[in-house]
């Protein structure tokens, strides 16, 4: 049930190249001959030896590759203005982990990239799935991960074999980083204000006051002491650095207006930064 409310955006938008001269009737300079058109709209503009990689044959690939490797997952997408796109499987299996409270569901999950703006690698890297009611999606990338150049020669779309990079995961990246996890619950907040105001000041992803004349929380930081607060008693615990990491990370992806690849690397700025503190 718990999996039941994915996001499903429709990622398999129509896309071409097409030579620009084409389209505008004006000769291109050189480097700029051909451009990505999808759903209907002019993305990118990109030179001969580009090779246009769709999203039929990347993400299907990858969930291939899911099938062959005997995983059992549930699937998660994203389109982002017909731009930029992902799939999340997560890996609903033995290998699920909780952090000491069993309505505090983590499991392992790949994450697939793919743009036709060339904002985003055409990408795949292994992170985490965490659903509470109040938080929904979050990701903490390791480092296990891969990405394809955009050529000519590339669009086979060789990629590594699932079944043995999964393995590799869960013998390394997934149980490491799951310790920092409890670590990070067993180190109590006392003050929730103080602690908002404190990663503000060490991230800048956004600003804790209201204005240079205001000193109250501001509306995302009143948002992430309320959820951080939220959870703690939703899950009956004190509030900690695994709930505050969390809140977080709510605000991060669900309200402030990044790229995947933006919000990839705030996510691992702001879980180095908890985890100092612990």
């Amino acid at each position: 049930m718990y999996l039941s409310n994915l996001q499903q955006d429709d990622i398999f938008v129509s896309s071409e190249m097409k030579p620009l001269k084409y389209l505008t009737g004006i000769a291109s300079r050189r480097g700029l001959e051909n451009a990505i058109i999808s759903n209907g709209k002019l993305v990118n503009v990109v030179s001969n030896s580009y090779g246009h990689i769709p999203n039929q044959l990347f993400f299907k690939t990858a969930e291939r590759m899911l099938i062959d490797a005997a995983l059992t997952y549930h699937k998660r997408t994203i389109n982002k203005n017909d731009r930029s796109f992902i799939t999340d499987f997560i890996i609903d299996d033995k290998n699920q982990f909780t952090v000491k409270n069993r309505k505090d569901l983590i499991l392992p999950m790949l994450r697939f990239k793919n743009s036709y703006d060339g904002s985003e690698k055409t990408s795949g890297h292994f992170g985490f799935y965490r659903k509470v009611c109040s938080n929904g999606l979050h990701v903490s990338q390791a480092r296990i991960e891969f990405s394809i150049k955009h050529s000519k020669n590339n669009t086979s779309l060789i990629m590594p074999r699932l079944n043995n990079l999964f393995d590799k995961f869960l013998d390394n990246e997934f149980y490491t980083i799951t310790k920092k996890f409890e670590k990070m619950k067993a180190f109590k907040i006392i003050d929730t204000q103080e602690f908002v105001k404190a990663i503000l000041e060490k991230t800048k992803l956004f600003r804790y006051e209201c204005s240079d004349k205001n000193s109250d929380p501001s509306k995302k930081s009143r948002e992430v002491i309320e959820t951080l607060n939220y959870e703690a008693l939703l899950l009956n615990e004190e509030p900690n650095l695994w709930l505050g990491y969390n809140a977080f990370n709510s605000v991060l992806h669900n309200v402030l207006k990044k790229s995947f690849g933006q919000q990839e690397r705030l996510d691992k700025k702001l879980f180095d930064e908890i985890y100092e503190m612990a």
